[in-house]
């Protein structure tokens, strides 16, 4: 008997259009920002864009890495972030895919394209090809070694890396009317 093919995911598909949107959003005023600005200037946005992907890198795999458990006495007496800590747990696969794919993969691409793009406008000219390859590879050692280390810190401090998201998602939701990983209560009422 012949299986069927598998339906299209719609979970993926939902993230695929995420990353569009936010690799727009996000690439056109930074793309701006190195093809206008001194290179000189342009470089700290560079490092943000590296340090924010890490960030989410971190976040990412200490959702995966932490346990469940350690929140609910928390959440239980009330305590700031807690149950967004359990919510960051129990959707560990959507916060790593978001985090690290989305988020992580968008800033990598877009820090090779804005070394590019920083490179190709210092002078003299002539450098422009050896310097648009020395620039992708120095962002690239560079965010492949602080990654390196930020995947050792997340794994080894996860629940306390998930805890501190938790807290500064519900911090945010009580400025912005934003509801930040919500989703169906279970039955029993709980999270």
């Amino acid at each position: 008997m012949r299986r069927a093919p598998p339906k299209l995911h719609w979970r993926a598909l939902r993230f695929a259009l995420v990353a569009l949107v936010l690799a727009i959003v996000v690439t056109w005023p930074a793309q701006t920002a190195a093809l206008t600005w001194p290179p000189l200037a342009a470089l700290p946005i560079l490092l943000a864009i590296i340090l924010v992907g890490i960030g989410f890198d971190i976040v990412g795999v200490a959702a995966t890495r932490a346990h469940e458990t350690p929140f609910h006495a928390r959440s239980a007496s009330r305590r700031p972030g807690a149950r967004k800590a359990i919510r960051l747990v129990r959707e560990a696969d959507r916060v790593a895919t978001f985090c690290s794919d989305v988020v992580g993969d968008i800033a990598g691409t877009l820090s090779g394209a804005l070394a590019v793009g920083i490179a190709l406008r210092a002078e003299p000219p002539a450098w422009h090809a050896i310097g648009t390859v020395l620039a992708v590879a120095l962002v690239s050692a560079v965010t492949i070694g602080l990654k390196s280390a930020a995947k050792h810190l997340a794994i080894r401090e996860a629940d306390r890396v998930v805890w501190l998201v938790g807290r500064i998602l519900e911090s945010v939701e009580r400025v912005v009317p934003l509801r930040i990983l919500e989703g169906p209560r279970s039955r029993r009422g709980g999270l």
